[in-house]
């Protein structure tokens, strides 16, 4: 996972070419379609190639054998909004100025001067969409019509963050505005009904697709789904043998069959980068409504592999050998640099990227390596780890802890425990469950990972030590919050 020297900066480069010339070659010259397919919680066990156990996934787990799926992929926040952020611009949320998860009508949302996939594709020509849960400001200021997006339709943030109990059972939720449903800038249903959430963005899908076939196009698919709370349409009630967590990913493995399927009816496989992957671990403290991390330690909202570790599966047939399982180190941020070379797209220049091109690792070549020297687990703007090649190194933090908590079920939430971790190393070639500190064994690389943590306060910045990052950029800013009240 070092960084890489500058023979193989070459050979990557020239394979990145090669990648795009022979795409471009099969399509007369035509950029490839992107689709995004992004899961909200799904844990890094819960897709049947990954371990899920009481339900199948037959779509995703054909998706993989079509593609290639990471074992070592990752989010650089453990949270809805902060991930998000990541993945749009390429760069850790402290530095893209979204560390902390957005509620209804925040006064801060993704800075217009961000520039997201959806703007460098447009600057190629693309059609672009934003579909299901954005949850990166309300306000119209910073909905994805104001960045890159020619249309939106769906959930401003997070389907809990509702007054209706059916929808939010905890206390103080009838402090929250009605659950707003959204075309583009405006209101069009209050709380609908969330049983229909999958099926209605699959249908808008498809719909786009449809329209957009003869011209290259961008759909950013955002499930609602599995953050609770879990709803289902009638099909899939009662269809698989885990229960409603169960069938909620079978209908999300279903609507990813609809956009494989629709994009094989009009020849488009060939020409379509399709990645399905994960905001963050699971919610565990719902328990039987939450997924699952499968060895890695706790979940979502904390610093450990079950927060970050996600899956995600590439596929490209013709472009991405079959069959492939890359263990190379991955995350989020590299989604906008890869798009940007496949599309023949410029990566903006007056600020610092985080992510990296992988295209020499989806083409499947055996030199390709992971670029990450380091990569940084961040809660709320608070540096709390870094891993370095097997080396995950804790610093001494707080955190919550689903594993000490109290968990509940059937569409309760449970509450978390606060715990105390040290500075602690963990090997996680041979100790992926982080449960065996030997940084007492190791003190040169205790060393070594904390100058790459302060190297990191400097530059994106560190709440906990109270550092704002050199190269960290503001969050966009309106005077007044958004009212969510219906168009008449």
């Amino acid at each position: 996972m070092k960084m890489r020297p500058a023979r193989f900066a070459l050979f990557a480069c020239a394979t990145s070419l090669l990648f795009v010339a022979c795409a471009a070659e099969k399509t007369d010259h035509r950029p490839p379609n992107v689709v995004i397919i992004f899961a909200d919680d799904l844990g890094y066990a819960d897709v049947g190639i990954y371990g899920a156990k009481g339900f199948e996934t037959p779509n995703l787990d054909q998706m993989a054998a079509d593609g290639i799926r990471f074992t070592q992929f990752y989010m650089p926040a453990s949270g809805c909004s902060p991930s998000r952020a990541a993945l749009l611009t390429g760069s850790y949320p402290l530095r893209a100025g979204i560390p902390d998860v957005l509620f209804p009508w925040a006064k801060i949302g993704l800075n217009s001067d961000e520039v997201t996939i959806a703007e460098l594709l447009k600057s190629r020509g693309y059609a672009t969409r934003a579909i299901g849960k954005w949850h990166l400001g309300d306000h119209p200021n910073f909905l994805p019509t104001s960045h890159g997006f020619d249309s939106y339709f769906g959930l401003p943030y997070s389907n809990d963050m509702s007054p209706e109990p059916k929808n939010n059972p905890r206390e103080r939720a009838s402090e929250y505005p009605p659950l707003p449903l959204i075309q583009d800038t405006t209101i069009i249903e209050l709380e609908p009904d969330q049983r229909f959430l999958t099926r209605r963005y699959t249908e808008r899908a498809l719909e786009f697709i449809q329209e957009n076939q003869q011209k290259p196009f961008f759909l950013y698919l955002a499930h609602s789904m599995p953050h609770a709370p879990l709803w289902a349409s009638a099909p899939f009630v009662g269809s698989s043998e885990q229960g409603m967590y169960g069938d909620v990913l079978q209908e999300l493995d279903w609507s990813t069959g609809q956009i494989l399927q629709i994009l094989h009816d009009l020849q488009l496989e060939e020409n379509t980068l399709v990645i399905f992957t994960s905001d963050n671990g699971p919610w565990l403290i719902f328990g039987n409504h939450a997924g699952s991390a499968g060895p890695l330690r706790e979940g979502k909202a904390s610093s450990f592999e079950g927060g970050h570790r996600v899956p995600a599966i590439f596929r490209w047939p013709g472009t991405i050998p079959a069959g492939t399982v890359s263990d190379e180190v991955a995350t989020a941020m590299d989604l906008l640099p890869t798009i940007a070379a496949i599309a023949g797209a410029q990566t903006p220049r007056d600020r610092v990227l985080d992510g990296f091109d992988i295209s020499p690792i989806l083409a499947g070549k055996p030199e390709a390596k992971s670029q990450y020297e380091s990569f940084f687990y961040y809660r709320a703007g608070h540096l709390q780890a870094v891993r370095s090649g097997k080396w995950k190194l804790h610093v001494p933090h707080n955190y919550l802890s689903s594993e000490r908590g109290q968990i509940a079920n059937d569409g309760m939430p449970g509450s978390y425990a606060r715990e105390d971790i040290g500075l602690e190393l963990f090997d996680l070639e041979n100790d992926i469950s982080e449960r065996i500190n030997i940084a007492a064994e190791h003190p040169e690389v205790v060393e070594r990972l904390l100058k790459m943590i302060q190297n990191a306060r400097i530059d994106i910045g560190d709440r906990a030590t109270e550092v704002v990052g050199k190269n960290a950029r503001p969050p966009g800013r309106v005077s007044h919050a958004w009212s969510a009240q219906p168009a008449k």
